[in-house]
C-alpha cells in the first residue's frame, strides 16, 4: 500500500462495513450482523484500506484490533453516519402539507405511564397531522431498534448506559422528587413522622436494576430505615394498582402527587427531594430537529418539568 489517500475512491458502503467490524471486534460477528459472508465483508474492508492508503486494523488473537489510524477512522466514521441519520430524519420530517408525519416514539417500562402520556401530548399538538406509534420496552432494547432507526426517540428514566455501544445522545427533560403513597388504612396503621414510619412499613418497591429503585434503596439505607418489602414491580403502574388495593406504601413522581391521589383513591404519606426521579429524550440527533422531539423538549423543559412558579408565569402569560 501507498500512503497517499485517495478520498474520490472511498465508498460509503465500505466505510458502513468498517464500522461494523470495529465496533463488533471481528469479521465473524460483523458477517452475521451484516447477513453476508466473512469473505464478502473482508474484501470491503480491503478496498476501503486501499483507498485511504493505509491499514485500519492488526490482528490481535482471534479478532482485530484497530490500528491508530483505524481509531482515527472511527470516530469520524460514527460522526458520519450519525449526520447522514440527522440528515435523513430533518428530510423525513420536514413539514409536508397534507402528509401526515408519522412519530415513532420508544418508552423504557420503567417510565411511570403518566409521565409518558404527559411527555408525548406535545407532539400531538402540532399544527400538521401527527400519527404517534409508541413501543414500550427494556431500554437496551429500545436503543437498539433507535441504532436501527426504527424508533425516532427514547424516553427513559436513565441516561445510556455506558454498557451499550450505541451512536446516540440524550436530552435532559428534567427530574423531580419522590412521594409515598398508601391507602388510609395503611397509613393509621404508619406510627410516627415521615420518613421514620416507613421503618418497618409494608413496601413495593421499584425494581431493583431501575434507576429510581437503586436511589430508593440507598435513600432507605443511609437513614437506616428498614421498610418490609412486600413486592418489586417493574411496572410502576402495577406498583400504584397494589398499592390501591392495599397491599403496601408505593412511591411515584411528587409532580403526580395530585393525580395519584385522586386516581388511586390513596394519600400522601410524605415526600423527598433527595430520591430524584431524571427523565431523558434519547435521539439519534445530536441537534434536535425532529418537530415531535422538539415539541417535546420544549414542553417537558417549560412545563411538566419547571418549578412551579415557572409554570404559573408562563400559564398566566399565555
Amino acid at each position: 500500500m501507498t500512503g497517499t489517500i485517495n478520498f474520490g475512491t472511498m465508498n460509503y458502503k465500505h466505510l458502513h462495513y468498517f464500522l461494523q467490524v470495529a465496533k463488533l471486534g471481528g469479521v465473524l460477528r460483523a458477517s452475521e450482523q451484516l447477513h453476508l459472508s466473512p469473505q464478502t465483508i473482508s474484501g470491503q474492508i480491503q478496498l476501503l484500506e486501499e483507498a485511504l492508503g493505509t491499514p485500519l486494523f492488526t490482528k490481535s488473537g482471534r479478532g482485530l484490533a484497530l490500528t491508530d489510524v483505524g481509531r482515527m477512522v472511527l470516530g469520524y466514521a460514527e460522526d458520519i453516519f450519525s449526520t447522514g441519520a440527522e440528515l435523513e430524519a430533518a428530510v423525513r420530517d420536514h413539514p409536508r402539507k397534507g402528509k401526515l408525519l408519522e412519530f415513532r416514539v420508544g418508552v423504557a417500562d420503567a417510565v411511570p405511564k403518566t409521565i409518558a402520556c404527559r411527555l408525548i401530548e406535545p407532539a400531538s399538538q402540532l399544527p400538521e397531522p401527527v400519527r404517534i406509534v409508541c413501543r414500550e420496552w427494556k431500554l437496551d432494547t429500545l436503543l437498539g431498534e433507535l441504532a436501527m432507526h426504527r424508533l425516532d426517540l427514547v424516553i427513559s428514566d436513565a441516561p445510556i448506559p455506558s454498557s451499550v455501544s450505541v451512536r446516540a445522545f440524550n436530552h435532559r427533560l428534567g427530574s423531580c422528587g419522590v412521594s409515598f403513597f398508601a391507602t388510609p388504612s395503611i397509613l393509621a396503621s404508619c406510627t410516627g413522622r415521615f420518613p421514620g414510619c416507613l421503618d418497618g412499613a409494608p413496601l413495593i418497591m421499584p425494581a431493583e436494576e431501575s434507576a429510581v429503585g437503586q436511589r430508593l434503596r440507598a435513600w432507605l439505607q443511609a437513614r437506616s430505615l428498614h421498610p418490609r418489602v412486600v413486592g418489586e414491580c417493574d411496572d410502576s403502574a402495577l406498583a400504584k394498582e397494589f398499592g390501591r388495593r392495599g397491599m403496601g406504601i408505593f412511591a411515584g413522581p411528587t409532580i403526580l402527587e395530585r393525580d395519584i391521589q385522586k386516581q388511586y383513591g390513596v394519600r400522601a404519606l410524605g415526600a423527598t427531594p433527595e430520591v430524584v426521579e431524571e427523565f431523558f429524550a434519547i435521539s439519534v440527533e445530536r441537534r434536535i430537529t425532529h418537530p415531535c422531539v422538539t415539541a417535546i423538549t420544549e414542553a417537558a423543559r417549560n412545563e411538566l418539568f419547571a418549578p412551579p412558579a415557572r409554570r404559573r408565569a408562563g400559564r398566566a402569560s399565555a
